[in-house]
């Protein structure tokens, strides 16, 4: 990494855990300390206690044919009842989930009820001929029905893979051929921003080259009339009618797979993550228990993510419902019908806990503070972020105009295939700096190398790897041992290599940068597009950043920057030298943008990411790649358009 390029390490904002907060934290003092002295112990301890077993494990990992580890082998549980039965005799009324519809429509439901509806299920799916390993793909937005659907696979060893409501058939397709899936579960049409997504129509063409599929299963949410196709389709509702609301959870080994996640921005086959039961478990109770220091009887939790992407896996289903959690769930767009939606859920229902990606935290800055002022935002106790690492800027204002500054913000790093929170700062223990994920951990073991692999000293930067195995890691990519071994574990052998850049500071906190694709490579330094957006971010005129490095002919690349301002800011030549300027003053001159466009969005997936491999096409004049997954397609010309006149130095 670029040794002029030390800014983000000099970041001085400290905020140390409130004297309330930390008062009664569930994280103590020590317990990194005590986690690295006594490792497997450690995990021993909370797979245990966080987790009921039908047959409690007697050994804790087997690491004899690495890279394949195994974690509580010999146990048998089911987590369909760790999330439910085991709570009914005394919480069985406790609200497992408040579900707010975009239209307006909400449900509250109980875990007594929650079980009844994945009994229901589970003996409608069991009907169908289904048993244990059988893989049932999932196409649906975010209604209750979905962490049914996944807690009644769940029940009966069914091997769930959701596949995100805002990908195109193709997409869908491609992942149940892969899997061989023999059902699909997914609903009319989604609500999202006002529209239907036409979930039914899509899965009909996904259908058409899948011959794997006996049967589609059809949630009826939005009313419009679709295709039944007769002998395959089946309405949930026909499906569950009469089934009993008892059905005995299934024991199943500790590492007999649980669900098959395909990760996002793949290209050629898709790449199925596997994850399995125990040692998933253990790790998304305890992260989910201490990152989100949550008390199951006082708590209402808000996980904004897509239950179709992992954070919604582990952080809206299993994790929180095995502790006993009351959460939110809600269906539509952010910005529907007005930019205060979230806000409003958050003051009617008493949200304590909220946890979002930085790009909606950006949108929220866009879009001005007046929104979030509408609303009495004093239930919020903890912050969290997921996604991508967080600009500083945008942490400090999540901080001011979410937090009321009396807020801990947890800004967590991991992968799908990571399973749960790697990095993170422990709430009421981890003094914070804005835009670092702080420290593994306790439990987890990291370290920043250099190309040969060795350890890069504190003050430095290079590649993120994991140290040891941890509980919820995958197991392996769905068919294909090799090619799990050749991504992940090859690069640094002996370590798992994430794909991410990140340096420490000389406090020892991890910065991460992104994926080391989007490290750029200018005159011979090497600059994280992360550090650049943080720093275009940094000026009070822009809300949004995203930043690629192109082909040049004299620095082998240049910086291209695309910004978007915040409202009543207008763009001109001025405020292009500006924010140039302001990028050179802030990280070094060899960081200053060549060219910067001006634009109302960037291209962004439904799931909020940008789409920066976009934005590389269109700053080298090269044919656009697929935009089919893209919540805003049309902004990707108009991006184009204003690129053919951006001024360059």
């Amino acid at each position: 990494m670029s040794q002029t390029l030390e800014n983000l390490l000099r970041e001085d904002r400290t905020f140390p855990p409130p004297a309330s907060f930390a008062a009664t934290a569930n994280a103590r003092p020590g317990i990194h300390e005590e986690a690295a002295s006594g490792y497997l112990a450690f995990w021993r301890e909370n797979a245990l206690s966080r987790i009921t077993w039908f047959k409690e494990p007697t050994e804790v990992l087997d690491d004899s044919n690495a890279p394949f580890f195994k974690w509580f082998a010999d146990g048998e549980l089911n987590l369909s009842y760790n999330c439910l039965d085991r709570h009914l005799a005394e919480h069985g009324d406790q609200v497992a989930y408040h579900w707010v519809g975009e239209p307006g429509d909400k449900r509250t439901l109980t875990y007594a009820e929650v079980a009844k509806e994945v009994n229901r299920l589970a003996n409608g799916l069991r009907s169908l001929g289904l048993v244990k390993g059988d893989r049932v793909a999932l196409y649906m937005g975010m209604i209750p029905e979905l962490p049914i659907a996944m807690l009644a696979c769940a029940r009966l060893g069914l091997v769930h893979s959701a596949v995100f409501g805002g990908f195109s058939s193709e997409a869908l397709s491609s992942r149940i051929i892969d899997a061989s899936a023999r059902v699909v579960i997914t609903q009319d049409g989604a609500w999202r921003g006002g529209n239907v997504v036409p979930l039914k129509a899509n899965t009909d063409r996904a259908l058409e080259g899948t011959p794997t599929i006996s049967h589609a299963i059809v949630v009826k949410r939005t009313g419009h009339d679709v295709d039944m196709v007769e002998g395959r389709d089946i309405w949930w509702s026909d499906l569950v009618e009469g089934q009993s609301e008892e059905c005995d959870p299934v024991p199943l080994g500790a590492e007999d797979p649980l669900y098959i996640l395909y990760t996002s921005g793949t290209t050629g086959k898709p790449k199925g993550i596997v994850h399995t039961q125990g040692g998933y478990l253990a790790g998304v109770t305890t992260t989910h228990s201490y990152v989100f220091d949550v008390k199951p009887d006082t708590d209402v939790y808000w996980c904004a993510a897509d239950i179709g992407w992992v954070t919604g896996h582990s952080y809206i289903v299993y994790g929180p419902l095995a502790n006993r959690t009351t959460g939110v769930i809600y269906e539509g767009a952010p910005n529907y019908p007005d930019f205060d939606r979230l806000w409003s859920i958050v003051a009617e229902y008493g949200v304590t806990i909220f946890y979002t990606a930085p790009t909606a935290i950006r949108s929220f800055m866009k879009w001005g503070d007046q929104y979030p002022a509408k609303h009495d935002l004093s239930s919020l106790r903890l912050l969290g972020t997921v996604g991508e690492p967080i600009n500083p800027e945008a942490w400090v204002w999540y901080h001011l105009n979410i937090g009321g500054e009396r807020c801990p913000v947890v800004d967590t790093w991991w992968q799908t295939e990571t399973g749960c929170i790697m990095i993170t700062p422990l709430p009421g223990v981890t003094a914070t700096k804005p835009g670092s994920a702080t420290f593994p951990f306790p439990g987890f073991f990291a370290d920043v190398v250099d190309d040969a692999g060795n350890s890069v000293p504190l003050g430095g930067g290079g590649y993120l790897v994991i140290t040891r195995p941890w509980p919820a890691m995958a197991r392996t990519i769905y068919a294909d041992d090799q090619r799990f071994q050749e991504t992940y574990w090859s690069r640094f052998p002996g370590r798992y290599f994430p794909g991410d850049g990140c340096k420490r500071d000389e406090d020892g906190y991890f910065w991460l940068l992104g994926r080391v694709d989007d490290i750029m490579l200018v005159a011979g330094h090497n600059i994280s597009t992360t550090e650049v957006e943080s720093a275009l971010v940094s000026h009070p005129a822009v809300a949004e950043a995203a930043v690629v490095g192109r082909r040049d002919e004299i620095t082998g690349q240049a910086i291209a920057a695309f910004v978007t301002l915040k409202a009543s800011v207008t763009g001109d030549d001025e405020l292009l030298s500006t924010l140039r300027e302001h990028v050179a003053d802030t990280l070094g001159p060899i960081a200053k943008p060549r060219s910067i466009v001006f634009t109302a969005d960037l291209p962004k997936t439904r799931s909020g990411k940008i789409m920066r491999r976009l934005l590389k096409d269109i700053s080298e004049n090269r044919q656009l790649g697929d935009v089919t997954t893209l919540a805003n397609a049309d902004i990707v010309s108009e991006i184009a358009e204003m690129a053919t006149q951006s001024t360059e130095d």
